[in-house]
C-alpha cells in the first residue's frame, strides 16, 4: 500500500549549487525537516531529501539534491546535473568570494545541465546583514543580466526559504505543465491521465540501492 509521500502529479528534481560553507545544506534541511545546525559540516558527496508542495491544486514532490562545494568532489558533475529542471545558485551575502564564484558555477552549470533548466540565484546568510559584502542590488542586476530570478534568504531564521523553493518549483511547474497542453493532442487527454511524472534521471538512494537488479 502507498504512502502519501508516494502521491504526487509531478516530480521535480532541484540541485543546490554554490561554494562551500554558504548554507546549502541547512537551506535544504530548513525546507524539507525545518531544521538548522549550526555546526553542519561539510557534505561530503551528494544527499538528497524530497518535500512534496501544492501548486494549482496539484502535488509537486520535489527531489532536492546537495552536494560539496569543494574542487575535490567535482567528478560527481555529470550524475549530479542529470535530470534536474531546477537549480538554487547560492553565495553568502557576507563573504564576497562566494559571490564572485557564481559565475564559474554559473557556466558549469550551462555546461552540464538541460539548456532550459530554471535557476534561482540565492544569497544566503541575510542575517549577517552587518557584514553584508554583496550590495542586494549588484546580485540582482547579476541576475537579470543571465535570466535568473533571485532572492536572499536566511537557513538560521528561516527568512524566504519557503518563498525560494515555492517559487523556483511554481516557475518549473508552469514551464513543464504549458509544455504538455502544446504537445499533447486533445484526444490523448483522458481523465485517467492526469498524473505525470516529469522524467528525471533514475536516482537510486543508496539504503535501496540494488534492490531491482534481479527481478
Amino acid at each position: 500500500m502507498g504512502t502519501k509521500d508516494d502521491e504526487y502529479d509531478y516530480l521535480f528534481k532541484v540541485v543546490l549549487i554554490g561554494d562551500s560553507g554558504v548554507g546549502k545544506s541547512n537551506l535544504l534541511s530548513r525546507f524539507t525537516r525545518n531544521e538548522f545546525n549550526l555546526e553542519s559540516k561539510s557534505t561530503i558527496g551528494v544527499e538528497f531529501a524530497t518535500r512534496s508542495i501544492q501548486v494549482d491544486g496539484k502535488t509537486i514532490k520535489a527531489q532536492i539534491w546537495d552536494t560539496a562545494g569543494q574542487e575535490r568532489y567535482r567528478a560527481i558533475t555529470s550524475a549530479y546535473y542529470r535530470g534536474a529542471v531546477g537549480a538554487l545558485l547560492v553565495y553568502d551575502i557576507a563573504k564576497h568570494l562566494t559571490y564572485e564564484n557564481v559565475e564559474r558555477w554559473l557556466r558549469e552549470l550551462r555546461d552540464h545541465a538541460d539548456q532550459n533548466i530554471v535557476i534561482m540565484l540565492v544569497g544566503n546568510k541575510s542575517d549577517l546583514r552587518h557584514l553584508r559584502a554583496v550590495p542586494t542590488d549588484e546580485a540582482k542586476a547579476f541576475a537579470e543580466r543571465n535570466n535568473l530570478s533571485f532572492i536572499e534568504t536566511s537557513a538560521l531564521d528561516s527568512t524566504n526559504v519557503e518563498s525560494a523553493f515555492h517559487n523556483i518549483l511554481t516557475e518549473i511547474y508552469k514551464i513543464v505543465s504549458q509544455k504538455q497542453i502544446r504537445d499533447s493532442p486533445n484526444d490523448e487527454i483522458s481523465p485517467g491521465s492526469n498524473v505525470q511524472s516529469i522524467t528525471v534521471a533514475p536516482t537510486v538512494n543508496p539504503a535501496q540501492g540494488r534492490k531491482q537488479c534481479c527481478s
